[in-house]
């Protein structure tokens, strides 16, 4: 099973610094091996309904490859290609979380839409030929906000 979740974390979307996971509507998920390797927690946070999430995970092509590889590895799973299967193994060992919080606003679609209007700005506000423009009044709260270093 740690083979398979090093090969999950060395995926494209999966490692360090990347933010473009196939399932476009998970915010993260994590994967905890616990009493000596022998249980493991899928814990993760989504934007929607939990439906429209699972659908989201179930056409994800390689990532749900990769994720089969993991769980083959979990007592009472059936694997892949039976998805009706995988959404059952899935929903059976479903537990909602007691609490939760975040420190964000948004869904994944909005938040990574938000990062390239900044990245878009950024080249503006490098770009010499913007000047002038950025003079303009109507852009102080824009211009405010991008000095923040908050």
């Amino acid at each position: 099973m740690r083979e398979a979740l090093r090969t999950l974390q060395d995926h494209p979307g999966y490692r360090p610094g990347d933010y473009h996971l196939a399932i476009t509507s998970i915010h993260e998920a994590r994967f905890v091996l616990f009493d000596d390797d022998t249980r493991l927690l899928f814990a993760t946070s989504f934007d929607g309904p939990w439906d429209a999430y699972m659908d989201d995970f179930f056409t994800s092509g390689p990532t749900l490859r990769l994720f089969d590889a993991i769980f083959q590895h979990v007592e009472g799973y059936e694997g892949l290609p039976d998805v009706a299967a995988v959404k059952a193994f899935v929903l059976g060992a479903q537990v909602s979380a007691a609490g939760y919080a975040r420190n964000y606003p948004g869904t994944v679609k909005e938040i990574r839409k938000a990062e390239r209007v900044n990245v878009a700005f950024q080249r503006v506000l490098d770009d010499p030929e913007a000047a002038t423009a950025l003079q303009q009044a109507a852009l102080k709260p824009l211009l405010d906000e991008a000095a923040d270093s908050v």
